[in-house]
C-alpha cells in the first residue's frame, strides 16, 4: 500500500468520476483505475461499488477514505518540512474561506500571492465557518480565513486579525432607504430582513449589525438563501433589503439596488485561523501579517483588537 494509491482513493471519493479523479491526480485513467485494483487486492476488501453508472464507495470503503484523509494530511505536513530549510512560503498551502468572503477575496489575493511569493502553490477550499472548522481539526486545511472571533478554542488555534470588513445595506432601488447618504440603525429595525440560511455566520452578523432578532416574516414567505448572489437577486425584485460585507456590496453595479453605507460604520473582523504549533506556524504568520498590510479596496486596518460581530456558524 503507497500513499499514491491513497492519493487515488481519496480522488476518486471527492470527484465520483474516474476520467476526473486521474485528471485531478495527472495520470491516465487506466494508470489510476489499475492502481485502485492493487490496493483493493493488497486489503483483500472491496473498497469500490463499479456496478453503477459512478463509482461509489462501499462502507468500508468510506472508513479507509476518512483515516486516508488523515494519513495524507499528516504525509503533506512531513514534507511541507523541508520548506522550511529553502525559504519562506514556499510549497503548498491549503486554505479554506467562508463563501461570503471568497468571490470577492481571491481575485484580489490570489494574484498578490502570486506576485510576491511565486513559489508558494495555494490549494483553495470554500465553505461554511463549521465544515472550516472541522477540516481545520481533521488537518485537511493548513488555515482559515474566518470572521472573528471565530468558534475555535483558544489556546488550541492561533488567530491574526487581516481587516475590518464594514456592512452596507442593499435594498431596492426605489426603497425609502436609498434617501439615505448614511442608513441609521433606527431605520433597520422595521425592515424586512433577506438573510443567508443557518450555517452561514453572515446570519447572525447581520442580525447583529442590525438590532434585529431572529423571527419569521409575516408574510407567509420566510427567505433564507444559499448565497450572497441570490440575496442579490431578491432584493432586486423588490422582496426585501439585506447587510452585505464592504467586499461583496462593491461588486455590485445593479441599478435595481441601492446599497449605502451603515452610519455607524458596523463591520465584521476577518482573519486567519490555523492550530497552534503547526510546521508552518511562522509562514501563516508571515503570511498573515503581509495580507494585514496590503489591503484591498472596501476594507479597514483592524485598528485594535475590539470583540468582532458574533459568529453564529
Amino acid at each position: 500500500m503507497t500513499l499514491r494509491e491513497l492519493r487515488y482513493l481519496v480522488a476518486l471519493a471527492d470527484h465520483r468520476h474516474f476520467g476526473h479523479a486521474a485528471e485531478a491526480c495527472h495520470v491516465t485513467q487506466p494508470t489510476l483505475s489499475t492502481q485502485l485494483r492493487k490496493l483493493e487486492d493488497y486489503l483483500g476488501l472491496p473498497l469500490l461499488d463499479r456496478s453503477g453508472k459512478q463509482p461509489a464507495l462501499t462502507p468500508i470503503g468510506e472508513s479507509v477514505v476518512e483515516r486516508a484523509r488523515r494519513l495524507l494530511a499528516e504525509a503533506d505536513q512531513i514534507l511541507g518540512l523541508k520548506s522550511l530549510r529553502s525559504g519562506p512560503l514556499q510549497g503548498v498551502l491549503n486554505i479554506g474561506l467562508i463563501p461570503t468572503l471568497a468571490p470577492y477575496y481571491l481575485p484580489w489575493l490570489l494574484p498578490l500571492v502570486r506576485r510576491h511569493y511565486p513559489r508558494l502553490r495555494l490549494v483553495v477550499h470554500e465553505d461554511t465557518t463549521r465544515h472550516l472548522s472541522a477540516l481545520l481539526a481533521d488537518q485537511m486545511i493548513d488555515t482559515a480565513f474566518l470572521a472573528l472571533p471565530g468558534p475555535l478554542p483558544q489556546p488550541a488555534y492561533a488567530q491574526v486579525p487581516l481587516f475590518d470588513e464594514p456592512f452596507f445595506v442593499a435594498a431596492p432601488a426605489q426603497h425609502e432607504i436609498a434617501a439615505h447618504d448614511r442608513v441609521p440603525i433606527e431605520a433597520l429595525v422595521d425592515l424586512k430582513l433577506l438573510l443567508l440560511t443557518d450555517g452561514h455566520c453572515l446570519r447572525g452578523q447581520a442580525l447583529e449589525a442590525c438590532g434585529q432578532q431572529e423571527a419569521a416574516q409575516d408574510d407567509g414567505c420566510d427567505f433564507r438563501a444559499s448565497s450572497l448572489e441570490t440575496l442579490r437577486q431578491l432584493v432586486a425584485a423588490g422582496l426585501g433589503c439585506t447587510l452585505l460585507p464592504a467586499l461583496a456590496a462593491q461588486r455590485l453595479g445593479d441599478p435595481a439596488l441601492a446599497i449605502r453605507p451603515l452610519a455607524q460604520g458596523q463591520s465584521r473582523c476577518i482573519g486567519m485561523v490555523w492550530r497552534s504549533g503547526h510546521p508552518k506556524d511562522g509562514d501563516l504568520r508571515l503570511l498573515g501579517q503581509a495580507l494585514s498590510e496590503a489591503l484591498p479596496a472596501g476594507v479597514r486596518p483592524v485598528v485594535s483588537r475590539r470583540p468582532a460581530l458574533a459568529d453564529a456558524a
